[in-house]
């Protein structure tokens, strides 16, 4: 029995090597025995490890035929397939950074955010790569994840921020925080670092042809018609152009501009209507056929249609809609996008009873929070027997509740409230807004805007600093919000410290010099004040705003016939609640100087400045 049991033991060895174990048996002493089987296990282990080697030298292999198959795909456009490759690779390689990048690229031609994500991972994977951060940041900004970009951003390694690429993402990040004079100056540096690159040089011209400043609006033009020539960037540049002419009422260039908008390849409605309002400057009998001529062309097609219903409410032409769209059929005012901008015209016009039957019944898809809306703002305006109050207040709150707490809904729902002067209902929405990284520049400034006129200087400072928290380097929000701070006595050393930051950013913005003047004076430095101010072309120093501060200034220098022309200026305009005692001050230190006074020796300009040229908020 006990030997059945050895032989079972020993079965399985049996089995694989019975002609070797045998010769063992009869042959070989217990030494030698014991050599030729380490021998024998060292043979075995080699031929696994050959094994492993060539399944390792396969699985590469395999790696790299799906990673060029996947490749391939993604040229040809057949993005689906190519992902399927790319996600085959991961399964064998978790880490692999071409598969993630064949991901994102294939994701970021399709339009979907899932970029971010594939972006996101490879910066992971390679942190100190400069050009996977600015990927990242690149695809965070495009999906308007903007406190992501400006993570990727801050992440790129310092010796690479000189980069063009570098400066042109920092340019469009400014560009999603409200900061148009940081991106004018990423742009700028991105065009000095690669003067040659046709893009760099349309980015910044596009932006300088606004400027206030005419010799970086002449050279822009000169940038802008030469890349009319480069095919890439015609039409655009075309765009830009027209616009500038229309601005300046430069009506020769602009009609060329437009004919040679209109012969382009790329033109579209937009530029249709681009052109329209060049012409209507131009001549408003040459306008009227031409708007005729471009109405049967909108009518194909609902998104040109309503775009065509807007642009006539934005120029003065509500009236001429409400006429139009009497004529046309109810299949071609059936389309959400249509509907609005209906709606838009009636309530331009003030035609209540009108607006209340449009929204009054149907739906207009994703869209009906709109339609509730109009409804809600038609009931509220038509006064119906003391009743409309409380049908308002039940209309708007099914508004709120059919934008199912979508950021863009509720946008396009605070929009409408602002525009309606519904401020108790536009707080709350832009408030909500705000919470969104995409949206909250322009929740921010429309709270401003709401605080400061209603004079509720608490909000307006919790507002002013969210707004130099997400735009730290704009130098107008960092004045804006020091000069309140010292106004209201809140965070009085922070409020000195971001005075002289702001000036020390943009010396010659009025905003700035003034707001620096003021914290000198606060500091018992009001020479050093008034030096600064000295500096700034006077004309601008007669905006209401600015004279408030400059006849503080030189009362308390003793200047009285200068303190009393800015005070004549402040008095003149309409100046906020927490200006009106800095006038008061300036008055009594004019009150006390007058016993003995002293030349005036500080320049002032005859005429005052009917409009003010800055409004510090």
């Amino acid at each position: 029995m006990s030997e059945k049991i050895k032989d079972a033991g020993h079965k399985g060895t049996v089995q694989f090597f019975p002609g070797l174990v045998l010769f063992f048996r009869r042959r070989l002493s217990p030494a030698r025995l014991a050599i030729l089987l380490a021998a024998s296990a060292a043979i075995v282990l080699l031929g696994i490890a050959s094994l492993s080697y060539g399944s390792k030298l396969y699985r590469d292999w395999h790696e790299r035929r799906l990673l060029h198959r996947a490749a391939s795909l993604l040229q040809e456009e057949k993005f689906d397939q190519a992902a399927q490759n790319a996600r085959k690779v991961l399964t064998m390689d978790p880490n692999s950074v071409p598969a993630r990048y064949i991901l994102a690229e294939a994701a970021e031609r399709q339009n979907l955010e899932q970029a971010v994500l594939w972006r996101a991972q490879i910066a992971q994977l390679l942190p100190k790569d400069p050009d996977s951060q600015l990927n990242l940041a690149s695809a965070a900004l495009r999906f308007g994840q903007i406190d992501l970009a400006r993570k990727a951003l801050n992440d790129v390694l310092p010796n690479y921020r000189g980069s063009a690429a570098f400066h042109v993402v920092a340019g469009w990040l400014a560009r999603a925080e409200g900061n148009l004079a940081e991106q004018e100056e990423q742009f700028a540096a991105a065009v000095k670092e690669e003067p040659g690159n046709d893009l760099y040089q349309f980015n910044l011209a596009a932006l300088q042809i606004q400027s206030n400043d005419s010799e970086k609006t002449a050279k822009a033009r000169v940038a802008l018609d030469r890349l009319t020539k480069v095919a890439p960037f015609r039409t655009g540049a075309l765009r830009a152009l027209l616009n500038d002419a229309v601005a300046r009422n430069d009506l020769a260039a602009a009609d060329n501009f437009a004919q040679q908008l209109q012969m382009s390849q790329e033109v579209t409605f937009g530029d249709y209507l681009l052109c329209l309002t060049f012409y209507r400057k131009l001549d408003e009998k040459k306008f009227r056929p031409l708007l005729e001529r471009v109405k049967p062309f909108a009518i194909r097609n609902p998104s040109d249609l309503a775009s065509l219903i807007n642009w006539m409410n934005d120029n003065g032409l509500a009236e001429d809609v409400v006429k139009w769209i009497d004529k046309l059929s109810k299949n071609e005012l059936s389309f959400p996008t249509v509907s609005i901008a209906i709606a838009a015209t009636y309530a331009n016009t003030k035609n209540w009873s009108r607006l209340r039957r449009w929204t009054g019944t149907g739906s207009w898809g994703d869209s009906d929070y709109l339609r509730i809306g109009y409804q809600a703002i038609a009931t509220r305006k038509s006064r119906n027997g003391g009743t409309e109050h409380t049908e308002f207040e039940k209309l708007w709150r099914s508004a709120e509740q059919a934008t199912n707490e979508q950021p863009e809904r509720e946008l396009d729902l605070a929009r409408l409230a602002s525009k309606w002067n519904l401020e108790k209902e536009s707080e709350q929405l832009w408030l909500r807004v705000a919470k969104n990284p995409p949206m909250r520049r322009e929740a921010l400034d429309a709270l401003r805007r709401l605080y400061r006129t209603n004079d509720n200087l608490n909000e307006l400072y919790d507002t002013l600093q969210r707004l130099h928290e997400s735009s730290a380097t704009e130098a107008p929000i960092t004045a804006d919000l020091a000069r309140l701070g010292l106004n209201i006595e809140q965070n009085t050393k922070e409020s000195h410290d971001l005075a002289k930051e702001a000036y020390d950013r943009a010396p010659n913005e009025l905003n700035c010099a003034v707001t620096y003047a003021f914290s000198l004076y606060r500091l018992s430095q009001g020479a050093e004040g008034l030096g600064i101010i000295q500096k700034l072309p006077p004309d601008e120093l007669h905006d209401p705003h600015a004279a408030v501060y400059v006849a503080l200034l030189l009362a308390d220098a003793g200047q009285i016939e200068g303190a009393k022309e800015y005070i004549a200026a402040a008095d003149a305009g309409k100046i906020y609640v927490e200006e009106k005692k800095l006038i008061d001050e300036a008055k009594s230190k004019l009150a006390a100087a007058s016993a003995t006074p002293s030349p005036a020796v500080f320049p002032a300009p005859a005429e005052l400045s009917p409009t003010p040229t800055a409004s510090p908020h």
